[in-house]
């Protein structure tokens, strides 16, 4: 088994890798299975956020380097590259761009394509011990799994240049200070503190969640008018749904709005 899902009160799922997945999760199996499970909480309607860990050092190491080797030496390793970016690039699509809120509960290292799938969260949490590295490099290897995308927008290109080309390796302190990781606690506070975050981010209205992300991510490529004209069609819809009548009514009666 790949993972387990403890869904939880207040909307909210805790989805972790097992120890074998967390360090080589990228296998074809794995990864389908990940990816099946993340887009089925997307799909939930009870389901408005969800916190990743993974199991013992490991939040999410990548691929299975031995599997690579075989790979190479029977004529397939293409296949599997492809067939690994194949499913982990829509997921990060998908999670980008829903109005589920993904909390990465950093609880070890994340390394390759584990990277862009920690990357790709709405926030981001690590233990002290937790180590950041790329390592495409050191297999001769392009960066994947969105971090040509990710990273620049969290530590600017010149930086991200610098991680991939010194094959660098971050500690949590470092990632702090450069902002790729939100916060740091001790590992027998992370998942509680994680869900707190989740909670707390995902109890706002959808059309606020997904339209927050999408306009986030938009913003470093659109021009202004057309940003502009994006917000006007995001606020438009959303002031016709239930949740703004909500709000509004709560703003009015002066109390927290229930938008569940």
């Amino acid at each position: 088994m790949a993972l387990s899902v403890e869904r939880l009160d207040g909307g909210v799922a805790l989805v972790t890798l097992t120890a074998e997945s967390a360090q080589n999760a990228f296998s074809i199996e794995a990864m389908t299975i990940i990816s099946e499970t993340i887009n089925s909480l997307i799909d939930d309607d009870e389901i408005c956020a969800f916190v990743l860990t993974g199991t013992g050092n490991f939040f999410c190491a990548g691929a299975d380097i031995n599997e690579f080797r075989e790979c190479y030496d029977d004529g397939t390793i293409s296949d599997l590259v492809q067939g690994l970016t194949d499913i982990l690039h829509p997921l990060l699509v998908r999670i980008r761009q829903s109005d589920t809120v993904y909390v990465a509960a950093m609880n070890g290292a994340a390394a390759g394509g584990g990277l862009g799938l920690a990357l790709a969260a709405d926030y981001r949490i690590a233990i002290p011990q937790t180590k950041i590295a790329a390592a495409f490099f050191s297999l001769g290897l392009s960066p994947d799994g969105g971090t040509t995308w990710l990273l620049p927008r969290l530590v600017g290109i010149q930086r991200a240049k610098k991680f991939f080309f010194n094959n660098e390796t971050w500690s949590a302190e470092e990632a702090l200070k450069l902002g790729v990781i939100d916060e740091i606690t001790n590992l027998n506070d992370l998942i509680l503190r994680s869900l707190k975050v989740a909670i707390s981010w995902g109890k706002w209205a959808k059309s606020s969640r997904a339209g927050t992300k999408q306009l986030l991510d938009s913003q470093s490529y659109n021009d202004f008018e057309t940003q502009l004209h994006n917000e006007q069609e995001r606020i438009v819809g959303a002031s016709q749904t239930e949740h703004f009548s909500e709000g509004v009514d709560a703003f009015l009666e002066k109390r927290d709005p229930d938008f569940q």
